[in-house]
Parts: C-alpha cells; sequence; structure tokens
C-alpha cells in the first residue's frame, strides 16, 4: 500500500469515527436535563384519597417524593358509572401531576389510576379514590391494565448481562492487543472475539431501549407502539443508549486496524477516550444518576464497571489464547505486567465498589432488610472468592510456575472466569433493583409486622400484603395467578378476618378492584394476636376457592 493510499485509509477511519462521536454528541444535547430522583412515591393527591367532597373537582392533583415523567395513557380518572373522566393530558411540573377531570360529572366515587417513571427508569404505579357528594360502589378500570408481563421483566435481566458480557469481551481483546499481544501470533481469534462483543454489546444496547417500552407502560414483549419508543428515546435512559450507540460506531473505525496491527499511539488515546465515555452511559441510565450524590455515584460506578471488564476481559484472553499460544518467553514478559493491571484493575473494582454500596445501601440495617442488601452481600462473597483464586494466580507467576506449565495458571483463571460470570447475573439482578437506600427508607416508615405471604390453590395462586401488620387500621393487597404465574381474571372475591381466642367474630373486609387480578381494601383490627384470614375467589361461574391464612398481628 502506497503512503498517499495509507493516508487516504487513515484520513477514512477517523472520519468515521468522528460521525459516529457525532451521533453521540447529539444525542447528549438532545437529552432532557431532569434532577436526581429515585422510585418516587405519591406523598399526596388533591383531593385526598377516600375523601368525600361536596362537588366535582375540575382536576386531581397528584404530588410524589421526587420528579416523574409520564406514560402515554396511564394516569386515567374512572367515573362512578364507569366511564373515563379524566379531559385531555396530565400536566408535569416536576413532582407535580395535574391531570383536568370533568367538574360536571355525576355524584359517587372515582377511581383514580396512574403509573409514572421515576428518574432511574423504574415505573411507579398505584391507585385511590375519592367521592363527590357521598360514596358509592368503587368502579373498576378494565381498560388500563399496568401490568408488564413476567417475560419482560426477566429479558430486561438478560439484556443488561448481554450487555455486560459484551463490554469485557470487547474491552479485554483490545487492552491486550493494543499492548501485550505477541507480534509473532496472529489477530486473528482475539479480533473475532472483540467483534462479537461489540455486536452482542449493540444488541443488547438495542434490546434495552426496545423493553423499556412495555417494561414501563406495561404489556408483553411485541407490545411496542411508535408513541412508547418514541418517549423512550426522548428520556435521559434514551440518550444515554443512543449515545452509547453512537460511541460504539465510533470505536469500531478505529478497533478495525487495531485488530490487523499494532495501532498508532493517537488512535489508541483516542479509543481511551471513547471507551471510557461509553462507561458512563450505564450509571446516567440507572440507579446512580439518581442517587442522593449522582455526581459520586455516576463517577464510581463507570470505574467499577471499567474495573470489570479490564479484569474479566483480560482473563478471557489469557484463558482463551495467551495461555495456550505463547510461548515460555513471551509468558515470561506478559504475565507479571498483567499481574499488576489485574491488581489496579480489581483494587479500583473494590474501592468504586465499596463507594456505591454505601451510597446505595445508605445502612448496615439495610444490608440484611433489603433485597438490594442481600444482594450487595451475595456479590461480596463472590468477589471474595475470585478474588482469592486471583491471588493464587499471582503466586503462580511469581514462582514462574505459570510460564514453565500453563495448566494450573489456566485452571485459576478459568475458576476466576466461572465464579465471575455468576457476579455478572447477580450484577445485572442488581440494577434492575430498588435501591437499599430507598427500600431501607419505605421499611423504616413500615412498622416491622408488615406481612406478606403466597397462598396456592387448585384453581390460583394468592399473593397477600398486609401492612403494617398491628393493631388498628391496616390495608390489604391481594394479587391473584394462574398455577403458571399469570395474571388471574376473578370474577368475585371476599376476605373476612377473626380472631377466636379473643372471641372476635369474622369481620368482612371491603375490596376495592384496581384490575381484574389485584384488589385493595382497609380493614380495622381491634386486637393483638394471631388473627385467621380467609379468601374466597371466584373465578368462574362455577369455580370457586377458599384459601386461609394466619397472620400474627402485633
Amino acid at each position: 500500500m502506497t503512503s498517499a493510499a495509507r493516508r487516504a485509509r487513515a484520513w477514512l477511519i477517523r472520519f468515521g469515527a468522528a460521525v459516529g462521536l457525532l451521533v453521540a454528541v447529539v444525542a447528549l444535547l438532545l437529552a432532557p436535563a431532569t434532577p436526581a430522583s429515585a422510585h418516587a412515591v405519591l406523598v399526596s393527591t388533591s383531593p385526598v384519597g377516600s375523601a368525600v367532597v361536596p362537588q366535582a373537582p375540575a382536576e386531581v392533583v397528584l404530588t410524589f417524593s421526587e420528579s416523574v415523567r409520564k406514560v402515554s395513557g396511564k394516569i386515567r380518572v374512572i367515573a362512578p358509572d364507569g366511564s373515563r373522566a379524566d379531559r385531555g393530558e396530565p400536566r408535569f411540573s416536576g413532582a407535580v401531576v395535574t391531570v383536568p377531570v370533568d367538574s360536571s360529572g355525576p355524584r359517587g366515587t372515582y377511581l383514580v389510576t396512574y403509573r409514572v417513571i421515576s428518574a432511574d427508569s423504574h415505573p411507579v404505579s398505584g391507585a385511590f379514590t375519592y367521592s363527590v357528594g357521598a360514596p358509592s360502589t368503587p368502579p373498576t378500570d378494565t381498560g388500563n391494565d399496568v401490568r408488564a408481563d413476567p417475560v419482560v421483566g426477566v429479558a430486561v435481566k438478560v439484556a443488561k448481562y448481554l450487555g455486560y458480557t459484551g463490554l469485557l469481551l470487547l474491552v479485554g481483546p483490545a487492552l491486550v492487543l493494543a499492548a501485550l499481544w505477541p507480534r509473532r501470533l496472529s489477530r486473528r481469534g482475539p479480533a473475532r472475539l472483540a467483534w462479537a462483543g461489540l455486536g452482542l454489546l449493540a444488541f443488547a444496547t438495542l434490546a434495552d431501549l426496545w423493553l423499556q417500552v412495555p417494561y414501563t407502560a406495561g404489556g408483553g414483549i411485541l407490545d411496542v407502539s411508535g408513541s412508547g419508543l418514541g418517549e423512550v428515546l426522548g428520556s435521559t435512559f434514551g440518550a444515554a443508549h443512543l449515545v452509547r450507540l453512537g460511541l460504539l460506531a465510533a470505536a469500531a473505525f478505529l478497533l478495525r486496524p487495531l485488530f490487523a496491527a499494532p495501532a498508532g499511539r493517537t488512535d489508541l488515546i483516542i479509543l481511551a477516550v471513547l471507551g471510557g465515555a461509553a462507561l458512563f452511559t450505564w450509571p446516567l441510565a440507572g440507579h446512580a444518576a439518581a442517587s442522593p450524590a449522582p455526581a459520586v455515584s455516576v463517577v464510581v460506578d463507570a470505574v467499577h464497571l471499567g474495573g470489570m471488564a479490564v479484569w474479566l476481559g483480560g482473563l478471557v484472553m489469557l484463558a482463551g489464547f495467551l495461555l495456550r499460544r505463547a510461548d515460555e518467553r513471551e509468558l515470561d514478559a506478559i504475565l507479571p505486567i498483567w499481574s499488576r493491571w489485574a491488581a489496579l484493575a480489581v483494587s479500583a473494582l473494590l474501592l468504586a465498589g465499596t463507594v456505591q454500596a454505601l451510597i446505595e445501601v445508605a445502612t448496615p440495617k439495610a444490608l440484611v432488610d433489603t433485597t438490594y442488601g442481600r444482594l450487595v452481600l451475595a456479590k461480596i462473597v463472590l468477589l471474595a472468592v475470585v478474588i482469592a483464586v486471583a491471588a493464587y494466580s499471582r503466586q503462580l507467576v511469581r514462582r514462574r510456575t505459570a510460564a514453565g506449565r500453563p495448566t494450573p495458571m489456566r485452571r485459576a483463571v478459568l475458576a476466576e472466569l466461572a465464579v465471575t460470570a455468576v457476579v455478572l447475573g447477580v450484577s445485572a439482578t442488581l440494577v434492575q433493583t430498588t435501591p437499599a437506600r430507598t427500600a431501607e427508607t419505605q421499611v423504616a416508615g413500615t412498622p416491622s409486622g408488615y406481612y406478606s405471604a403466597t397462598l396456592t390453590s387448585s384453581l390460583y395462586s394468592l399473593q397477600v400484603e398486609l401492612d403494617p401488620a398491628e393493631r388498628g387500621p391496616n390495608t390489604l393487597h391481594l394479587y391473584a395467578y394462574t398455577r403458571d404465574n399469570k395474571p388471574q381474571r376473578v370474577a368475585e372475591w371476599k376476605v373476612t378476618a377473626a380472631l377466636p381466642a379473643a372471641g372476635i367474630e369474622p369481620i368482612d373486609v371491603p375490596l376495592l378492584p384496581l384490575t381484574d387480578n389485584h384488589v385493595t381494601g382497609e380493614v380495622s383490627l381491634p386486637a393483638a394476636g394471631q388473627w385467621e384470614f380467609r379468601f374466597t375467589l371466584r373465578t368462574t361461574d362455577i369455580d370457586r376457592a377458599t384459601v386461609t391464612a394466619t397472620v400474627p398481628i402485633r
């Protein structure tokens, strides 16, 4: 190739990288500026929930604990006769949502259902009632199914896992080819692995965007409309993912010559900048951007992710290529350098993970009282195992055992990869779990007697939640599912509560249907003790089954 052809090719490569980077910058500039928040909670309403007002209001106001954004068509007001009472689009202003309603509607009880999105991209839904003039039988909102298909939740976690996997499969080969790869060895195998990682990462990013529509708006994996996709792309979540795609496109032009031959210093610097910028798209689209200290959380989350990608990506290259192909002299030069890199990556990962856990978990109690905290503990235990194996690997390097007999080293590396594959699964679940700082706040505001159980019969499975499970007023939520865990339509519900030990006969619990498979109710329990609850559900004209539960009331 002539020098002119090489210059033209270099110019084309940099031009392609610049175009991809421009796409990323444009997506970033178009991203909406939203305040930091997480897992919003409805703190007040106007009219107040369950209140009786003399005249129909002209609007219903919902105030959340944090800023929220809309999901089209998911805030509805249902009149006593079952018709829609809301008029026009709700107005969103930070944490306040205003819903225009028909002020000339009939007297009776109105049902308000809502579904909004927190700043960390997780949906928040619920319902409440108010009455005009006098209470009546509450209506049901059969046209507003806000549930997401369970398959969608699983698919979201799978997409996160694939994204992490693609990242390490891309970073590992790129890093080793740039700095540690012996010149005599063919680059074809690592290059193929890196291209597979890039493709997997791009696919996972697109899948995230697609799945975010049914995850936030409700529905199945194929329930994606143009308007719903537009809302996702116009959000911070969407902008972060579009930026990631642009950065990947820009990097692809520079990776191609790197995979063919050693790259120049300028190209490596540009690649490092693009890679560092891409790492920030993960925390900007998740919990970190909505933490109490977003600037710190975003940085440490990006460092945490980068340390993981360098460490695990390098292990993949060691196990898959270097320990199999490099000779003794080459391994003597490579392994000590890699050992130092791994130590730095693990140190960064642990330091960033510690800071991240302190912010997200908030209190030691939350480590054991919340799902997020328990997942963090599981991740810590798994990482401890991996670090122990990694320490053994570094001992092999120091003894030069790996150079003479690479088999023990290869086995240790494979053991590290096996355990860290589980760590990636825990991480993919963590990013979809309510942060402990939020969940623990809810737990702190909820007495420790909160009761939750799943009861089964031959017809259905019933999820029971009683809050706060103490003497006095309690809120009951019931969710019915089929035996294969799909929402079960219930034609009639009946619930009673009794305390035989105190001579208290069964009390009927009035219920408010929210969806076909979900009802709520309020019950006042006058005494502490072992209360017997009976739940009778009729699913068809002839199919009926009763399940019971003994609930400790403090």
